[in-house]
């Protein structure tokens, strides 16, 4: 059998979390298709590494209602043993619907594969991993595109394939999208994440932090009591009811490390805390720990910073 991707793009290319999302699919040793929604994306799609072949559902508008999507996966799932998305709200809302349709399993926010049929997930925020399998013919499945490099070009372009069209869901349509305005790197995909708390104490220390992350090239960061005060936008919020990420370097500024924060951010690949509290739960996950005032650190580092341009 063959797993097929669902590839969100962005601006005629793949995006990112589909890229990854092709990774860990890969990880089953069984061919991989990728399906886009924008046929202007074809092209970049077949340049994928990995990618056996390019299916084009061919739509009147590339945002397709999450019940259009579902149905056509549904009558793609008997060619495929594994059907997978991004954990990302497009994968969220249209692959349970689709598993409903065609009697198949759902799984969500897989972060490893453990064989071409088990698959690791996190429950609880984290605390608890499971390793789940599943016997049904096919399996929809999103994964935290976070947990996986993104795939490369390859040096052959796959078949392309354009779907026949399907007639769009009556009852739902697109009324109006707000996009949440979000400067510098993207979060998701970022190398490294500038991330402040609530002991920033105010929304113009969190700019200032914000600067620094535009400095280093790193994207910016929130916890969630730090959104709630209104120092930054939920755009920046990373944790259980954020983002999740795990860059390369993570960097906690005044942040206490509630669990629902840490189920975000536990699986970056350093993690370098700030806070004034040594017994500040950040410090159980922290590779390098600082117990002092963040406003200095981060005064220091700014030099460096700029000394460094």
């Amino acid at each position: 059998m063959r797993t097929l991707v669902l590839a969100e793009t962005e601006n005629g290319q793949v995006a990112d979390a589909a890229l990854r999302t092709v990774s860990a699919a890969s990880e089953r040793g069984l061919p991989v298709d990728l399906l886009v929604l924008d046929a202007s994306a074809a092209e970049s799609a077949a340049r994928v590494a990995g990618i056996s072949r390019v299916l084009v559902a061919a739509a009147a508008s590339v945002d397709i209602a999450p019940e259009t999507l579902a149905a056509r996966l549904a009558l793609l799932a008997s060619d495929y043993s594994l059907i997978a998305a991004a954990h990302r709200t497009l994968g969220r809302s249209a692959l349970p619907r689709a598993a409903a349709r065609a009697g198949g399993a759902f799984l969500s926010d897989i972060t490893a594969v453990a064989g071409a049929n088990q698959f690791v997930r996190g429950l609880y925020a984290g605390s608890v991993v499971s390793n789940v399998s599943t016997a049904a013919a096919t399996t929809f499945a999103t994964f935290r595109a976070s947990s996986w490099p993104a795939a490369g070009s390859g040096e052959q372009a796959a078949d392309i394939v354009v779907l026949p069209v399907l007639d769009s869901f009556a009852k739902t349509r697109l009324v109006e999208r707000h996009t949440a305005n979000q400067s510098g790197q993207d979060l998701a995909s970022a190398r490294i994440v500038v991330s402040g708390g609530r002991g920033l104490g105010s929304q113009e220390n969190m700019e200032r932090l914000g600067h620094f992350a535009a400095q280093i090239g790193a994207a910016l960061g929130a916890s969630r009591a730090a959104v709630d005060a209104g120092y930054v936008s939920n755009a920046a919020q990373v944790g259980q009811t954020g983002k999740t990420v795990a860059p390369d370097v993570y960097f906690a500024f005044g942040i206490s490390g509630a669990i629902q924060h840490l189920a975000g951010m536990k699986d970056s690949k350093v993690i370098v805390a700030i806070n004034k509290d040594p017994d500040a739960p950040i410090f159980s996950v922290a590779d390098i720990g600082l117990v002092g005032d963040l406003f200095e650190v981060l005064g220091e580092l700014e030099r460096h910073a700029g000394a460094a341009r």
